[in-house]
């Protein structure tokens, strides 16, 4: 398999900074447009759906930062952060490193992986981390615009946000290990998106951007996290034990979806390829579709690696609830038997 992909891992970085620099221009610009529009008109909609696509996808990108050497892309992390991940509440510090444990073998599927809960056990935990995926916003805002004030003047506080507040991850029980460069980046940052968000509160108070800057960011950021929570629920099979897997057992765990063209809404910038990812994590997101024709088409790799595809993300997400409706049934009635007995 190796052998097959070996060339695929040349970052081309002209092709991260001209995808990157035109989902931004086109996301702001169309949701500049929505400011301007018309409330509610079909214009201001249609820009308000663009924007989200755009900025979504734009955003996607701090996974590759994560997997990727600076010295490849010079510059590209603190561009990306200042034109995306300051504006929307999501800066790299709250990914990278974090996300490198996801992949870790000792750590994939087990209780300290932060991107990993057993959601194909228990059809209540998905559908509840579904829902409340649209309330991060308001989470985010609460966290850089009120806490961060808190944390610059108590280095105390400031520790505990790097350990308990400062990582995107669905494992509450995660803990991050933190070092004094971590603190270093996440208090500079937080300065920085400080004083980003102040201007914007000047704009918005002096009335020359419209209140409703704040509901289209709002909704903009909302509709982005709901789509990366049912692509991060269709990315994974969700059935470890708990035991750490290999790289092989990471990529049966996990799921491909090429997809048609429009794929790339919902899963951009080589999301879909999430299992051949977690295979060959060093690969940029512009080799994975090539890499996926090579191995789907030769023998004897490709129907063996076909199984870990699927053909669209609401098959997916309808097997992972089939998967946990039957486990919860079984506890069911494994409770009805020896309920009384445990409480006796």
């Amino acid at each position: 398999m190796r052998s097959l992909v070996r060339d695929l891992h040349l970052v081309k970085a002209r092709v991260f900074w001209a995808d990157l620099l035109a989902s931004t221009a086109a996301g702001w610009s169309c949701f500049v447009l929505a400011i301007i529009l018309p409330p509610f008109s079909a214009g201001m909609l249609l820009s308000t759906a663009v924007a989200m696509f755009a900025l979504y996808r734009a955003l996607c990108f701090i996974h590759e930062i994560s997997h990727q050497n600076k010295r490849n892309l010079p510059g590209f992390e603190a561009v990306w952060n200042w034109i995306v991940g300051f504006p929307l509440l999501m800066p790299t510090f709250m990914y990278v490193g974090v996300h490198n444990d996801h992949h870790k073998v000792s750590l994939y599927g087990t209780s300290e992986d932060p991107e990993y809960l057993p959601f194909a056990h228990s059809r209540g935990m998905t559908i509840a981390f579904a829902a409340e995926s649209v309330l991060i916003p308001a989470a985010l805002l609460f966290r850089f615009l009120i806490l961060t004030p808190i944390g610059l003047v108590s280095r105390r506080f400031q520790n505990w946000l790097a350990v308990h507040a400062s990582s995107l991850t669905i494992n509450l029980r995660y803990s991050r290990r933190v070092s004094d460069a971590l603190l270093t980046t996440i208090r500079g940052d937080s300065i920085r998106i400080l004083l980003l968000w102040a201007g914007f509160a000047v704009l918005l108070a002096t009335r020359i951007v419209p209140l409703r800057a704040l509901a289209v960011w709002f909704a903009v950021s909302a509709c982005a996290s709901f789509v990366n929570t049912m692509r991060t629920l269709g990315a994974h099979a969700y059935e470890s034990s708990g035991e750490p897997l290999d790289r092989m057992g990471q990529l049966v765990d996990s799921i491909d979806t090429p997809g048609h063209f429009w794929t790339e809404l919902w899963a951009p910038v080589g999301l879909r390829y999430h299992a051949l990812h977690h295979y060959f994590p060093g690969i940029p997101y512009h080799g994975l579709p090539e890499a996926y024709r090579r191995l789907s088409g030769t023998l004897p790799i490709g129907p063996s690696y076909l199984q870990m595809s699927s053909p669209s993300l609401p098959h997916s997400l309808r097997s992972l609830l089939h998967k946990a409706s039957r486990t919860a049934k079984p506890n069911r009635e494994q409770s009805k038997v020896s309920g009384p007995a445990t409480i006796g």
